[in-house]
């Protein structure tokens, strides 16, 4: 039941807080280089704060100190002196409170304030979107939850770094890498070349993996998991639009364990195959890996279920298998204009969280037998205009009939845009579906 006490025409707000804000900058104008990168004029409820605010910061500019005579001074040089309430406001400012100890509670509380201003409008307009029925009832929970997570995302500061903080920072990072001798700034795959290349998947990439059916995108995705998730202990979200979770979980197990996926299959194992076994469920048990195995999974519900995985668990990483099998709610359009929708909308997606997304994509017929390259990609060439890495792999199918024989393999970086493109040599483990470095083979 709603509080009847609520009275929605009186917004979340706090007077004595605007007040004492601007009263401890004007006591002690040194304060205001710190409060501007945290408080912008639009988070003040009060019109005359505001002003008074905009006009400080027009001071802080110019390197003007501020303080009473000189905002006056601003604001009747604006034309907005009376906008602000008057000298004798501004002037009464001072007398709320006695210094600047507390500015941080001050400024803290009026962003709090404003936060809860914002989920109110917010929260006004999913109602409305609501009682609308010409909106799918999907687009408009997508679109309210894209909404929350914006305002829980919601940064209202800039920060301002002096050099002595970047200095000390970027000293720290150095000796981390230094200590752990990695090169890596973003997400491991575990294959080390290829991690040399992209220094690890990036933030707010969208890293597309292409290869004939059978090559081994999904293994390729799941040997990278391991590393990701099970031995590194990053977050990482799986969407299996193809695969059951079970599927999922018994070739996680055969990686692990390193023992043939035929033999969990028909159960042919003995006492000490089921101690890998054991072994590697712990491992996975433990792992940070979140899987959804829906199948035909409608973009707007791949996108708010991400959104979900990134707000309760951290995920920093999601994979999505494949791209070919996502629905969108336009059946009316062609194949290609809803993949080129699918792309950019995981490339948005990739941005909004600010984590990669690794998408798998077929690559067309006449790729088979050959190494793929960009205009093999299939449905759409907006994939590869969307896409920040493309990574192709490659395997020869004469040596794939023998089915237990280790093979050779490559992942062909066929594009990125921030770095070198070449041939990346693996080594591929049929009995357990698994890629590894070709170096580790040797």
């Amino acid at each position: 039941m709603a509080d009847s006490n609520i009275n929605d025409s009186i917004q979340p707000n706090s007077p004595e807080a605007e007040s004492a804000t601007l009263g401890a900058i004007l006591l002690e104008w040194e304060v205001f280089s710190e409060v501007a990168t945290k408080l912008k004029s639009d988070r003040f409820y009060n019109y005359y704060n505001r002003v008074i605010y905009e006009a400080m910061l027009s001071l802080y500019k110019q390197n003007v100190h501020g303080d009473i005579k000189a905002l006056i001074s601003e604001l009747s040089k604006t034309g907005k002196l009376d906008q602000a309430g008057g000298p004798e406001y501004i002037a009464s400012l001072t007398d709320q409170v006695p210094s600047a100890v507390n500015i941080n509670f001050y400024v803290n509380t009026v962003l709090d304030c404003a936060s809860r201003r914002d989920l109110i409008k917010v929260s006004g307009e999913i109602k409305t979107a609501s009682y609308d029925r010409s909106h799918d009832s999907k687009q408009i929970i997508e679109e309210a939850e894209k909404k929350i997570f914006n305002l829980a995302e919601k940064s209202d500061t800039t920060q301002v770094h002096g050099m002595p903080d970047v200095i000390t920072n970027t000293i720290q990072v150095i000796e981390y890498r230094y200590n752990n001798n990695s090169e890596l700034t973003g997400i491991p795959s575990g294959i080390a070349k290829l991690d040399t290349m992209t220094s690890g998947f990036q933030k707010s990439e969208l890293i597309i993996i292409g290869a004939r059916p059978s090559i081994g995108k999904t293994a390729f995705a799941l040997s990278m998991m391991q590393t990701i998730a099970i031995e590194k202990k990053i977050p990482c979200g799986f969407f299996s639009l193809e695969m059951s979770c079970q599927s999922i979980g018994q070739r996680l197990i055969s990686q692990v364990a390193r023992i043939q996926s035929s033999k969990l299959r028909n159960g042919m194992l003995n006492m000490q195959d089921m101690k890998k076994i054991q072994d590697a469920a712990g491992l996975c048990y433990n792992a940070p890996l979140y899987i959804v195995d829906t199948p035909n999974m409608q973009l707007l519900d791949l996108r708010a279920t991400a959104r979900r995985m990134v707000m309760n668990s951290g995920v920093q990483v999601i994979f999505i298998d494949y791209i070919g099998l996502i629905s969108v709610d336009n059946p009316s359009n062609n194949t290609w204009e809803n993949i080129s929708e699918i792309s950019k909308s995981l490339k948005a997606l990739a941005r909004e969280l600010d984590i990669p997304v690794i998408a798998l994509c077929q690559v067309a017929r006449d790729a088979e037998g050959q190494e793929p390259n960009l205009a093999q990609l299939r449905g759409s060439g907006s994939i590869e205009q969307d896409a920040d890495v493309v990574l192709f792999l490659h395997r020869d199918r004469k040596i794939m009939e023998e089915q237990n024989l280790v093979q050779e393999a490559k992942c062909v970086v066929a594009k990125q845009r921030n770095g070198a493109t070449g041939d990346v040599e693996m080594m591929f483990f049929p009995s357990f579906t698994k890629f590894e470095n070709k170096a580790q083979e040797d």
